[in-house]
């Protein structure tokens, strides 16, 4: 009786997982398919006729939208929000290891964006620089919209990993006569380097394809994803399969990228 309700339940999760990568990847994969459509294909199925041309168009000049312009600036602005999530998150979980007053309070706060919608903080923060006569930018007002988006999850990734941490590497390294730079630097750093690195993708993952928080933050010049957006009602080609392909290729080749670091720098703890 055991052995048939273990083998029915896994079937149900079976058939539940394939649902969910299907759903998941599958309109990926549809994406990817129109991204080869000939020089007169359009939006739909069937195909007509197979191709790179979609490709070559867009690192044409183009009409409407401006790829390399918004892909440039979503980049960047990732690249900021990571290394800023990264040694907030790092001194964050740091300070917390031990008790102060406050302490709650800071904490429950500094998680309070979690819970607030995304179009509300990103219209508060429009609104706040306008007032002030300063003008919304990605580079300004996008980027604390996006920091209130990682930083609270960054910081709870160091919470759990501190939580962890065993303080006797420390005593041990102190007792050898380290400084607490030198014990930071060479036992607490190379301990939890792997979990930074996560942070970092994180924190880059989540500010590279962040729409709602950006559509009021991001002033004169778009991001990707709102450059992706206008698109939908403007661009009437595979252009814009095109464009999903490569920066969904590209999302994977920094997973793809962050793990094998991870993989790297784990083995060669091992075996030192």
């Amino acid at each position: 009786m055991n052995s048939e309700t273990r083998s029915r339940e896994f079937y149900v999760l079976a058939i539940f997982f394939a649902l969910f990568v299907l759903f998941l990847y599958g309109p990926l994969s549809a994406i990817l398919i129109l991204s080869f459509q000939g020089p007169n294909g359009g939006l739909t199925f069937p195909l007509n006729g197979v191709s790179v041309h979609w490709f070559i168009n867009l690192f044409q000049t183009q009409a409407v939208g401006d790829f390399g312009g918004s892909f440039r600036r979503s980049l960047m602005l990732g690249l900021m929000v990571m290394v800023v999530t990264v040694v907030v998150s790092l001194l964050a979980g740091l300070a917390f290891r031990r008790k102060f007053v406050g302490g709650t309070a800071l904490f429950y706060l500094s998680v309070a964006s979690l819970v607030v919608p995304s179009i509300v903080i990103s219209l508060g923060i429009g609104v706040l620089f306008q007032q002030i006569g300063l003008q919304p930018a990605w580079y300004s007002s996008g980027f604390g919209a996006h920091l209130t988006w990682t930083l609270p999850f960054g910081v709870l990734i160091m919470f759990a990993i501190f939580n962890r941490f065993s303080p006797a590497y420390e005593e041990a390294a102190r007792d050898l006569g380290a400084t607490p730079w030198q014990t930071f630097a060479h036992v607490v750093l190379p301990i939890i380097a792997p979990s930074l690195i996560g942070v970092g993708l994180f924190g880059f993952t989540l500010s590279y394809d962040e729409f709602a928080r950006t559509l009021m933050t991001a002033g004169t010049y778009n991001t990707l994803p709102l450059e992706i957006y206008g698109m939908t009602t403007n661009v009437t080609t595979p252009v814009l399969y095109a464009l999903g392909t490569v920066t969904t290729v590209f999302s994977f080749l920094v997973i793809a990228g962050t793990l094998g670091l991870i993989v790297g720098m784990s083995r060669r703890r091992n075996q030192g």
